[in-house]
């Protein structure tokens, strides 16, 4: 019996669409309330940069959450933590809701990210406890797939709801998904099939041992720079289409649905492409298109809303085509300590993606341009970083 059919309750379909609805808590929590941001400005009087702390705060906190929520799942196993970010979530993602101030908002969006990396900490790794080989990185680009969905979806929708309630109705939802995620989980099997036996001193010292290893940190930085630029523009884009293009809520949720597309179709995309071609080409020729996509946004980013989407949609396409195989190769580089790693490969993530919003937050006059600069200095820097892996690492068949 493999290792998802043993998965009585949910089945292997209902472990994937359960790790596939895990893994999305993050581009809920942020994409759902885009559409209400300049609104919430308005309601709060502040600045552009103090309400964004709502989601650079989060990123932050979230990628750190990882950080301990990973090891002690290695130690505790998955179900326990998946059970506590999960409740942790639900109660925070309710306090948001009844925020009275910008301030309070910022302090319980910080805890709902404490509970988002619970949650998320053990989905990547439960996906390596269960599939190995070829099987593995179909399921990484099935779940991302289905993942990134969110994306596309959650603005829509969020834009939906606030045509009946306000952006407080939005968190209400948040709840509820959490909480419902909370009942689906109490059907998990437990999928870790050794746990670490040391303290949990130790156990936290673990990922200062799976740094240790080249290969993974070289990788580790390598495709986190990724989600600078496509958090970039997660964090500017009700701006860039709401304020610059004079776009409304509705009309932005489509646009960024658009861009969206390129982040869903894209590790379809992969499971086809790997049939033919090695890692190692599909990889590397996606640094180019993401820089060359920064490029065409510097050129024709300007000339509107449509110009902006379509010329972005190659570097978004590119990034996310990358997210499968990049995560793949990473876990492949560690034999055991599989929490510590997948919490080391979504905090790096995160944190650098946190650095992208940061960089957009910075009060300048042409949020465009910017973008297409910050997506032309990825793809270079990842294609060169991309050269040095191959010429190291030349005779060997990574993942």
């Amino acid at each position: 019996m493999s290792k998802a059919a043993q998965q009585r309750y949910l089945g292997e379909r209902g472990f994937i669409a359960l790790i596939a609805l895990l893994s999305a808590f993050v581009p809920l929590s942020t994409d759902l309330y885009l559409p209400a941001l300049p609104s919430m400005m308005e309601q709060y009087q502040v600045s552009e940069a103090q309400l964004n702390l709502t989601l650079i705060l989060f990123f932050v906190f979230y990628g750190l959450a990882t950080l301990v929520w990973g090891p002690l799942s290695d130690k505790f196993g998955r179900r326990p933590v998946l059970t506590a970010g999960l409740a942790i979530y639900t109660a925070a993602s309710l306090m948001c809701a009844l925020s009275g101030s910008v301030e309070v908002l910022i302090l319980f969006r910080i805890l709902q990210a404490i509970g988002g990396g619970g949650i998320t900490a053990v989905a990547t790794a439960m996906i390596k406890d269960v599939f190995d080989g070829r099987r593995r990185i179909v399921v990484l680009a099935m779940v991302q797939s289905m993942v990134l969905i969110a994306p596309a979806v959650a603005p829509v929708l969020g834009a939906a709801l606030l045509q009946f309630t306000s952006w407080q109705g939005v968190f209400l939802v948040l709840a509820g998904v959490g909480a419902g995620s909370l009942l689906a989980s109490l059907a998990l099997i437990e999928t870790l099939a050794n746990r670490y036996d040391g303290s949990i001193l130790r156990t936290l010292g673990r990922l200062g041992v799976v740094l240790r290893n080249p290969r993974f940190s070289f990788m580790l930085i390598l495709f986190s720079l990724i989600s600078a630029s496509s958090l970039a523009f997660v964090g500017a884009s009700s701006y860039i289409y709401q304020v610059g293009f004079g776009l409304d809520e509705q009309t932005y949720a489509y646009y960024f649905a658009l861009n969206a597309t390129g982040l869903i179709v894209a590790p379809i995309a992969y499971i086809f492409l790997s049939r033919r071609y090695d890692v190692r080409s599909i990889v590397g020729i996606c640094f180019p298109i993401i820089a060359g996509g920064g490029l065409m946004v510097l050129t024709f980013g300007s000339l509107g809303p449509l110009a902006f989407a379509l010329a972005l949609l190659p570097a978004t396409f590119a990034g996310s085509l990358t997210r499968a195989p990049g995560t793949n190769l990473m876990l492949e580089q560690q034999r055991r300590d599989t929490g510590s790693a997948a919490s080391l490969i979504t905090c790096t993530s995160v944190l650098m993606g946190s650095l992208g919003m940061s960089i957009m937050s910075l009060g300048w006059d042409d949020l465009v341009m910017v973008l297409g600069a910050l997506n032309v200095l990825t793809g270079t820097s990842c294609l060169i970083m991309w050269w040095a892996v191959a010429r190291k690492w030349a005779g060997e068949r990574p993942g």
